[in-house]
């Protein structure tokens, strides 16, 4: 298995390490409760340097980025980040990533650890042009600093003006006189910033996050709240909402689906769409006592009608959770279902998504 350039300090913090897509990660410190409380009430640090990020320059590279990815980067401006997916011809998704634009004709993206390699492989099947390629996954890190008090936390330490960069923007500063590339993304549901630096120069940046957080109740996180964090806010996670079997309309990614241009999987997802589709993701809530989990059977009315995709105990809300793929007909909020748990069907009904949305006061 891989490892990231902070697996000795997971092991010296005494993290469970578990396999994740190819990596040895951590999947909690202390527990995966106060791990996510942590990050929904003060804050939160994790280790995500396992996605993979990939450099593209040069005078083609919007023209390749539009014709890869199904929401459309001529409409980022310098400093501005995007939700995206690649798709297969079939209008299957090859993997969901983040774009973000750097300068005139440069851009990176960040994609998922367990498809970094095929990503990778896959732009450079379709790139042609004036365009430079670079992988450059395994010469950077990437940590999550996420939760209401992250900027009080980052912004002693850095020369950017953290107030200024919006969501779903990027700038480049000093971070404790280490150069970094400071993102305002993340995958909590909450605010906070993600940091690219130099692999050498990780485990300085954790230490020194660490140390600045530590009076702000700042806690390591692993995989495992990252996952109930995520949930909570309803967002996918590839190989559970999102795989080459489904289309992005069907994982309700409509809004990312910019079908005025042409794009690799566009002409299917369009044929999907006129044709009808024949299932959709949903939010779910159990009524009775049970935790729905990936792969258990939905039924209506007795009748098998789709899987749950990805489910939990919330830890913020109390109440179990799950989103799946059902069919088309049975996505209005309230509609009652059952999940099959241990072959016991338990009492469910579709509920709006996110489950968790923060507050922006």
């Amino acid at each position: 298995m891989k490892r990231t350039p902070l697996y000795d300090t997971h092991r010296e913090l005494g993290a469970r390490m578990v396999e994740f897509g190819g990596w040895e990660m951590p999947v909690q410190y202390t527990s995966i409760l106060e791990e996510h409380h942590a990050v929904r009430r003060r804050a939160g640090l994790f280790d995500v340097s396992h996605m993979g990020q990939v450099d593209m320059r040069g005078p083609d590279a919007l023209n390749f980025l539009r014709r890869l990815v199904t929401n459309d980067p001529a409409n980022l401006t310098i400093g501005q980040a995007q939700y995206t997916l690649m798709c297969l011809d079939t209008g299957g998704v090859v993997d969901d990533l983040i774009v973000y634009r750097l300068g005139d004709d440069h851009y990176i993206a960040v994609v998922n650890a367990s498809n970094a390699d095929k990503d990778y492989a896959w732009m450079v099947a379709h790139a042609d042009g004036n365009l430079k390629l670079d992988n450059i996954s395994d010469a950077t890190a990437l940590l999550a600093l996420q939760g209401p008090q992250a900027q009080a936390i980052l912004q002693p330490l850095t020369d950017a003006q953290l107030s200024r960069l919006a969501y779903y923007h990027c700038t480049s500063g000093q971070v404790a006189g280490m150069q970094a590339l400071i993102m305002r993304t993340g995958y909590t549901g909450e605010d906070g910033f993600e940091l690219m630096v130099p692999g050498e120069q990780a485990t300085k940046l954790w230490r020194t996050l660490m140390a600045a957080g530590t009076p702000h109740g700042l806690l390591p996180a692993g995989l495992g709240a990252r996952d109930t964090l995520r949930l909570e806010a309803s967002m996918p996670l590839y190989g559970h909402e999102l795989n080459e079997e489904i289309n992005p309309l069907e994982a309700g990614l409509d809004r990312y689906v910019k079908l005025g241009k042409d794009f690799v999987g566009r002409d299917a997802i369009v044929a999907a769409r006129a044709k009808g589709l024949t299932r959709q993701l949903i939010g779910l809530e159990l009524v009775e006592r049970g935790i729905p989990r990936q792969d258990y059977p939905i039924e209506h009315a007795g009748k098998a009608v789709g899987r749950v995709t990805s489910g939990t105990l919330s830890p913020t809300l109390d109440k179990p959770i799950g989103m799946g793929f059902v069919s088309a007909g049975l996505t209005e909020p309230g509609t009652e279902l059952e999940v099959v748990i241990r072959n016991r069907p338990v009492r469910a009904r579709v509920v709006k998504r996110p489950f968790y949305r923060r507050s922006k006061a």
